[in-house]
């Protein structure tokens, strides 16, 4: 942290400092390193968005069949990937609540009963790509369940004490024991087991559970087998540069959630976007895929909704997500402006009312689509952070791309905000995303914006 007690002299070197930082953080973002990877995204994602679905709590029977109906409505949502939780059997020993955890497995290779039966899978895949839609299932390589036959029949595929004893990849995850990659056989069965569902399923790739507690060499080799079966889509749920190098086509964005629920607080500013924002630029592939989202399972069980964590600016930072570099994410029920903590363990079944957010999601997602400037990846455009006095509570930036113009205004703060747009820039007619209102912005013009208010404009 810096401190403001020294010397006038060194107090000046600060302030010159500060003033390259405040320099550095206007400059247009994007300008990545170099750094080298093998991984080629399929097309069809690079305007693509994630649904994050949740089985058991999706509808009251909790099952492929009742959620299948669902799929015309999250087409019109505008859904591109069906993010399946785990699908597997859950095991029994040492289980936490009445059905278990779902990242507890007992049967790689097998289906969870709860859900139906792999008919009813194949023919969930089936309609969802009849809908041109993806379906990617959750796989845990790190842990299985107690009562895995591996257990029994592969105990040196996993982790000993000094005892000899298995154990449990740490002292919270009692219901799990812990993996061994050290293992050769183990290495060659799980690679087996995700070709056996790409080739029994058709499923289109994998979202990959605590990816990074797996070495990475696992994962380069896994995935470039996987491929010569079907060209999958890889999300690991980690956020290290070299999980890009030549696996996964996308990485969480945990750092920007954390950093906006501190925003939230009172605790950062807008300021401290772009902190992160070029440290990414500096760190990640050019071509990598961040995943921003503002709510997901773990976040919803563990440290609440979105409105429990964000308050009165969740929607502000939803918008934040679909709209900065990366590929956003929902999570099942946020259309329906979830508003409380489902239970981690038991079934508890997802309050729907009347989807009153999906207008709100499917215009972003309709946004996405149509702007290049909005695209994954190196497919987007760069963005650009528009200068206004209220920097520290405003977050305004331009992303341009192909002759596709996006401005977006955010005020991050609870107080009302006056915007003046010092930036040429951005003079032009623009058309305001969410009422359909046309204005021109002009040298000096201003908005007034409400709390946590938001405006997204495309250019004419």
């Amino acid at each position: 942290m810096n401190r403001t007690t020294f010397s006038l002299k060194l107090s000046g070197i600060i302030l010159i400092m500060g003033m390259v930082g405040y320099l550095i953080s206007c400059s247009v973002k994007n300008q990545k390193m170099n750094r080298e990877s093998s991984v080629i995204h399929p097309e069809w994602s690079r305007n693509a968005v994630i649904y994050e679905v949740n089985i058991r709590q999706y509808t009251p029977e909790g099952t492929f069949k009742a959620f299948k109906q669902h799929l015309p409505r999250l087409k019109e949502l505008g859904v591109d990937i069906l993010w399946l939780m785990p699908i597997n059997p859950l095991g029994k020993v040492n289980r936490k609540g009445y059905t278990g955890s779902n990242y507890c497995i007992k049967d790689y290779l097998g289906l969870n009963p709860d859900f139906g039966t792999p008919e009813d899978f194949k023919e969930l895949v089936k309609k969802a790509h009849s809908l041109e839609m993806k379906v990617i299932i959750d796989w845990v390589a790190n842990h299985s369940s107690w009562d895995n036959n591996l257990i029994s029949d592969h105990p040196e595929w996993y982790t000993h004490d000094s005892s000899g004893k298995i154990i449990s990849p740490n002292n919270d995850w009692v219901d799990v024991a812990d993996l061994d990659y050290n293992q050769q056989g183990l290495r060659d069965y799980m690679k087996d087991a995700m070709i056996y569902w790409v080739r029994e399923t058709d499923i289109d790739g994998f979202r990959c559970d605590m990816a990074g507690m797996v070495p990475i060499d696992f994962w380069n080799h896994a995935v470039s087998e996987i491929k010569k079966v079907k060209h999958v889509f890889m999300v690991a749920e980690w956020d290290s540069p070299e999980m890009h190098d030549s696996a996964f086509d996308v990485t969480n964005g945990w750092e920007l959630l954390h950093l906006t629920e501190s925003i939230a607080r009172g605790e950062k500013t807008a300021d401290d976007i772009d902190h992160i924002l070029n440290k990414e630029d500096s760190l990640y592939n050019p071509d990598a895929y961040r995943l921003r989202f503002t709510s997901n399972h773990d976040e919803n069980y563990h440290a609440g909704s979105e409105y429990e964590r964000m308050g009165d600016g969740a929607l502000t930072f939803a918008v934040l997500s679909f709209t900065i570099p990366g590929m956003p994410l929902i999570y099942s029920g946020q259309e329906a402006a979830l508003s409380r903590r489902l239970k981690e363990f038991d079934k508890d079944t997802i309050d729907w009312g009347n989807y009153n957010l999906s207008v709100f999601y499917s215009t972003l997602i309709r946004l996405k689509k149509d702007n290049k400037a909005l695209w994954n990846g190196n497919a987007g455009g760069i963005l650009k952070r528009i200068h206004t006095h209220s920097y520290k509570e405003i977050y305004a930036y331009l992303r341009e791309k192909d002759g596709n113009n996006v401005l977006v205004i955010l005020n991050l703060s609870p107080r009302p905000q006056n915007v003046d747009m010092n930036d040429h820039t951005v003079i032009g007619t623009y058309t305001n995303v969410f009422t359909g209102e046309t204005i021109s912005i002009e040298d000096e013009s201003i908005f007034s914006l409400k709390p946590w208010e938001y405006r997204i404009f495309v250019k004419k």
